[in-house]
């Protein structure tokens, strides 16, 4: 099929009541991994990249060209979109010139004004391209590739002014944040999400932060209209988990497990596995 635009899946999404997963690959392997999973649950997915990881794997040509590689040589038929993570103004035009299909300009940290003027620019670039555009109001807190927000909640007056641009998806911050959620962490706003939702109508919105939210918690937000939900850190912590266990059991000492295609297969299941277990919390298996 090869790579489709965002805009659609989530219009479908947000229309049927469901969320697609936007699963980060920061390699090869968890390329593989949670391609082989939506094509094997019939899913439509996302496949986020930062800017950071983009540059760990050499570039955004060098993300394109992996991607598109294994769509054809994986046999790969269900919708998927390769969408820039948490973008620079720069860095949202630099990748689609490269070829993703999809892009995030996160101007949260710009005054609403700023925002707005960034945000109409890389919507006119990105849509005579055919690419969908997320934007965002509100930082999210936490940490990601060393943008840190506050998890601070967004004005649903400045999404509607945001939205209103020609956007395909909308982040708000309604308390979420990246990464672990400490233990006096309040839970998401769902009433602001509501607000956000009445106010911008039929908008597909994105929640970040989608790892360690309570499994209600998402569902809640689903059926106030967030269409799409960005997993990171859990992969990461089942890789690290599994490929971890495989060292201590000394298996990289039998034989040639020392062959890093056999050192890393238990952590890319794990992926693959944890893949599986959101698009099912998401609702998004045989929506392909």
């Amino acid at each position: 099929m090869g790579l489709v635009s965002a805009k659609e899946m989530l219009e479908t999404a947000r229309k049927e009541g469901y969320a697609v997963g936007q699963f980060n690959i920061n390699n090869l392997e968890w390329t593989k991994a949670i391609l082989q999973a939506a094509q094997d649950q019939k899913s439509p997915v996302i496949l986020g990249v930062s800017e950071g990881a983009a540059k760990y794997m050499t570039g955004f040509s060098t993300v394109v060209g992996m991607v598109k590689g294994m769509i054809e040589n994986l046999n790969i038929t269900v919708p998927v979109a390769l969408h820039l993570d948490h973008g620079t103004y720069e860095g949202a035009k630099k990748c689609i010139e490269a070829g993703f299909s999809s892009v995030m300009f996160d101007g949260s940290h710009y005054d609403i004004d700023e925002n707005i003027a960034k945000t109409k620019e890389i919507v006119a670039y990105a849509t005579e391209r055919g690419i969908s555009v997320e934007a965002e109001v509100g930082s999210i807190g936490g940490e990601e590739d060393g943008v840190v927000g506050a998890g601070e909640v967004a004005d649903p007056k400045e999404c509607k002014m945001i939205a209103d641009l020609g956007i395909s998806m909308l982040a708000a911050g309604i308390g979420n944040i990246h990464g672990a959620y400490p233990d006096n962490w309040q839970g998401l706003r769902l009433d602001v999400l509501k607000e956000i939702q009445d106010i911008t109508g039929k908008m597909p919105l994105v929640l970040h932060g989608g790892t360690g939210i309570p499994d209600k918690m998402v569902r809640d937000a689903i059926a106030l209209g967030v269409s799409k939900i960005n997993v990171n850190t859990e992969c990461q912590w089942v890789f690290a988990e599994k490929t971890r266990e495989y060292i201590e059991e000394g298996k990289d000492k039998v034989g040639k497990g020392f062959d890093p295609r056999k050192m890393l297969a238990p952590g890319t299941k794990a992926v693959y596995d944890k893949t599986v277990e959101k698009m099912t919390l998401f609702g998004s298996i045989n929506k392909a």
